[in-house]
């Protein structure tokens, strides 16, 4: 019971509440009238014809001045973004400059390497030749020897 007096008492604050907002919000808009009423400026329809024309115009040069600073904007990143594009296409071609003459010191000293190469080859096979020449005539001699050997072994004997 205690409950539904407490919130039977809450409803009827709230009710008071409200009708001294509704009491004050009262009050200014007869305030707001009164203001109206000694500060209102009548003019006629040509004139506010104009006026309205007028204000028109005025929110849409705003409306366009907006929209130009936003296409500057967009102008200025887009011609930054240009600016860092051909830095960026000047890096790559140095770096692809760089990387054709490396390509090309490679290339000759891949030659070079050849080119000593093939002189060692033919170093190689002359020695070698050499060396066979060497054991052919070393092959030769032997029989030689082996043949004066008998020989005198035969000679020897008798």
């Amino acid at each position: 019971m205690a409950e539904r007096e407490k919130e039977e008492k809450e409803r009827g604050e709230r009710w008071k509440a409200a009708l001294v907002n509704l009491t004050e919000m009262g009050s200014n808009v007869d305030s707001l009238q009164r203001l109206l009423v000694k500060k209102a400026v009548f003019v006629d329809d040509e004139s506010f014809a104009k006026a309205s024309l007028i204000s028109e115009q005025s929110k849409t040069i705003k409306s366009l001045e907006q929209r130009v600073e936003t296409l500057e904007r967009e102008l200025d990143a887009a011609i930054a973004a240009a600016a860092r594009a051909r830095s960026e296409k000047r890096q790559a071609e140095a770096a692809q400059r760089s990387a054709e003459l490396r390509a090309q010191d490679i290339t000759r000293e891949l030659e070079n390497t050849t080119k000593v190469f093939k002189l060692h080859m033919e170093e190689l096979r002359s020695k070698q030749e050499e060396i066979s020449k060497k054991e052919s005539e070393i092959k030769v001699l032997e029989a030689i020897i082996q043949t004066l050997s008998r020989n005198g072994s035969i000679a020897g004997d008798d």
